[in-house]
């Protein structure tokens, strides 16, 4: 292979360290579809469904074998995380840098499981994928790998779960849902916020009938990023600084839309129908490029450079008239926000700014009456492990619960609470946004990935009816490790 070739490679890789031989850059490339993409998208819609993922039931796996792919931000807690569950067993692990993978088998090895395989290199994730005998393949790579990545899991006998969002353009969510509905594989986009203890009050809450009929949500990513995203040490090759000089759009929706998703149970019930989306003018990540340029000659390449917006915001209608309104700010500096609100026709909840708040009128109940609701309507799994997940990591807790969660749920052949519709339906929201503000912020049609079956589809199940067995094993050792504090 020619230096250049290999070079030309290795930019495409990220912090998390996998690469797609042969995948086209979709860090620079093309997001928002063209007229005639976005009609073929639409048209997918009117299909038949092949077969229903929704409330599927996937053959129980007493032990889940899991191969990772991505040892770079994200993936080292996820393996961490992964070795405190019972019934599982972390096979291999992958990264393009073979010294990623090593530190994280290190972290195998010292919570008392045996030595995973190692895997390395442009093809390595391949590789793995085709020598181990795996259950399940967590993506933790970049943006732009994970459809791919899903694909070829799921075409190969595996479950794959990954992280957000989990396609970039239409033709990829689609691929997604028909690859998973053909091979009857389950394919989960890891939205960790699903799992948050206030989001998962208020989505039992709102089960319940607390806040009547639920007419209106809102949620966000606001999280000023600017010095991770321009840092030489953070995204490898810059890769998500480059995603922000090449699509004006919400490019990251999920975390935002998920909870309040599940909350209004879009895709099990009600469907997104359209989108409006506005994007302000940037106006701060141009002139911090030639700040940083002006000393440093390393990042005269993002200067002149046409940054997204500083603030999005795109409004969602849905097929039975409710909305949902959706931010996007990682630049300016705020404090932290998801925003996380559902309004309905009794009542209220509201998360950020802090506290968290609850109103069934014009104010806000008191705090000894938010701990009433808090004891009433807590779901079972917080009850089950939430104390343990704070004590294990990951966002406060979160993302434990949510690899738990889905470990338990194969172990016992329960349906998963994402499904792949969820995926794609929340991950469409970037190449159609950026589509809106491309066409001076007009309505743009949302594709049913469901092809129907949203009308009939059940909502997701708040129980652990069938399993809540698999068991968190060394907590209080392993807990004392520093490296639970990176989270």
């Amino acid at each position: 292979m020619s230096a250049t070739r290999r070079n030309f490679l290795r930019q495409l890789a990220v912090g998390s360290g996998a690469l797609a031989m042969g995948l086209p850059s979709f860090a620079t490339g093309p997001t928002a579809p063209s007229d005639r993409e976005l009609k073929a998208a639409l048209e997918q819609s009117n299909k038949q469904q092949r077969f229903n993922m929704s409330g599927y039931a996937a053959p129980k796996i007493d032990k889940v074998r899991i191969g990772f792919i991505g040892q770079g931000m994200r993936g080292p807690g996820a393996v961490q995380r992964m070795s405190f569950i019972d019934g599982v067993e972390i096979v291999a692990l992958c990264d393009l840098l073979p010294e990623r993978a090593s530190k994280s088998n290190a972290t195998v090895v010292k919570s008392g499981r045996p030595a995973a395989k190692e895997y390395s290199g442009e093809n390595g994730w391949k590789e793995m994928i085709d020598k181990e005998k795996l259950d399940l393949v967590y993506i933790t790579t970049p943006w732009h790998l994970h459809t791919p990545m899903a694909l070829y899991a799921m075409e190969h006998g595996c479950h794959a779960a990954s992280e957000v969002p989990i396609a970039l353009t239409l033709e990829d969510c689609w691929k997604l849902v028909e690859t998973s509905e053909r091979t009857k594989k389950h394919c989960m986009m890891l939205e960790n916020c699903c799992y948050d203890f206030f989001e998962l009050l208020t989505l039992n809450m709102a089960r319940q009938g607390m806040f009547g009929e639920l007419v209106h949500a809102e949620g966000a990513y606001i999280h000023d990023l600017r010095d991770l995203n321009f840092s030489k040490k953070g995204y490898q090759d810059m890769w998500r600084l480059r995603q922000n000089a090449a699509h004006n759009a919400n490019l990251y929706p999920t975390h935002g839309l998920g909870p309040i998703a599940q909350c209004m149970n879009i895709n099990r019930g009600d469907k997104m129908d359209y989108l409006v989306s506005m994007a302000s003018n940037d106006f701060m990540m141009g002139d911090m490029a030639k700040e940083k340029a002006a000393s440093d000659p390393f990042y005269n390449e993002f200067v002149g450079k046409n940054y997204r917006g500083n603030m999005n915001t795109t409004t969602i209608r849905t097929a039975k008239g409710k909305t949902l309104m959706i931010q996007h700010d990682v630049t300016t500096p705020r404090p932290y926000s998801r925003i996380h609100l559902v309004s309905g026709t009794k009542g209220i909840a509201s998360k950020y700014p802090s506290p968290e708040r609850i109103a069934f009128g014009h104010g806000w109940i008191k705090p000894e009456e938010l701990k009433k609701l808090y004891d009433e309507y807590t779901p079972e799994i917080i009850r089950k492990i939430g104390e343990l997940a704070k004590q294990v990591g990951g966002h406060g807790g979160m993302d434990f619960m949510m690899d738990w969660r889905l470990i338990d749920c194969l172990r016992n052949g329960l349906p998963l609470d994402q499904d792949v519709y969820d995926g794609a339906a929340w991950s469409c929201i970037v190449p159609l946004s950026e589509k809106s503000i491309s066409k001076r912020s007009s309505s743009v049609d949302i594709p049913d990935f469901t092809r129907g079956a949203w009308k009939t589809n059940a909502p997701v199940e708040l129980t652990l009816k069938g399993g809540g067995n698999t068991g968190v094993i060394g907590v209080e050792k392993k807990t004392e490790s520093k490296q639970l504090s990176v989270q």
